[in-house]
């Protein structure tokens, strides 16, 4: 198990909908802001499906998430961040998706991305079945993709030369799976910011109580295996 020696510089984190990036990395992302990193976010979706209230518009919950997400970010240290606005529940694996975070990583130059793991498609392990959602999926899928080798080569999408944006090599990537892990991040004194930053995104969590309390016992069960009081745990993958 890779030990907490992980110090980003710049950092990408790329969700699907607004509040994944907080789930699965938010007290990561604060801990690693606060130490001077330039953290950023990419979410792919507009989050225009996510509520069971019946008299709201897709219209009106794209604003209203938007605008959570940002206030999270805010929260966490975030630099920026930026929305592709795919219709949320319908995202594709597509070149052009692909083509679109590939300009961005070329852009921002990260040594470090932060996505799901495409191959987590369902979990029993924390108690009850879940399906993962098809976004999460096609948003690792297109996320590693990018990295490796889009952004890489240059004779991949040419025209981004063109637009002065250089090959670029991503050298590790982080990726949430509920059933794996080899690289954990010590977060207990950052776990006050997640939950904050969580608390943004009053459209999904109606009963923030118990998404607190869900979230605080993810934490400290994973802490007590390695002696934290709280802790984060990824998928690593250095690249060579």
């Amino acid at each position: 198990m890779a030990k907490d020696e992980f110090k980003p510089k710049i950092v990408l984190a790329i969700g699907a909908h607004p509040d994944d990036v907080e789930f699965g990395f938010g007290d990561s992302i604060a801990k690693w802001a606060k130490s001077g990193a330039d953290v950023y976010c990419l979410i792919l979706t507009d989050g225009s499906k996510g509520t069971v209230d019946m008299n709201i518009s897709s219209k009106e919950l794209i604003k209203i998430r938007e605008m959570e997400q940002r206030t999270a970010a805010k929260i966490l240290g975030v630099r920026d961040v930026f929305f592709l606005g795919y219709t949320d529940s319908e995202l594709m694996l597509t070149l052009e998706l692909k083509k679109q975070i590939t300009r961005l990583i070329r852009k921002l130059m990260p040594d470090t991305v932060l996505t799901m793991d495409p191959t987590m498609v369902y979990s029993t392990s924390r108690g009850s079945g879940f399906i993962n959602h098809p976004d999460h999926r096609v948003t690792a899928q297109a996320a590693l993709d990018s990295v490796f080798p889009l952004a890489r080569d240059h004779l991949t999408f040419p025209d981004l030369l063109a637009e002065g944006l250089k090959p670029h090599k991503v050298s590790t990537v982080l990726m949430t799976n509920f059933e794996t892990h080899n690289f954990v991040v010590d977060i207990s004194h950052d776990l006050d910011k997640k939950l904050a930053a969580l608390a943004s995104h009053t459209s999904q969590m109606p009963d923030f109580e118990s998404v607190k309390q869900r979230v605080t016992g993810w934490a400290v069960a994973l802490g007590k295996q390695y002696g934290h009081d709280y802790t984060e745990a990824f998928v690593r993958l250095d690249i060579g």
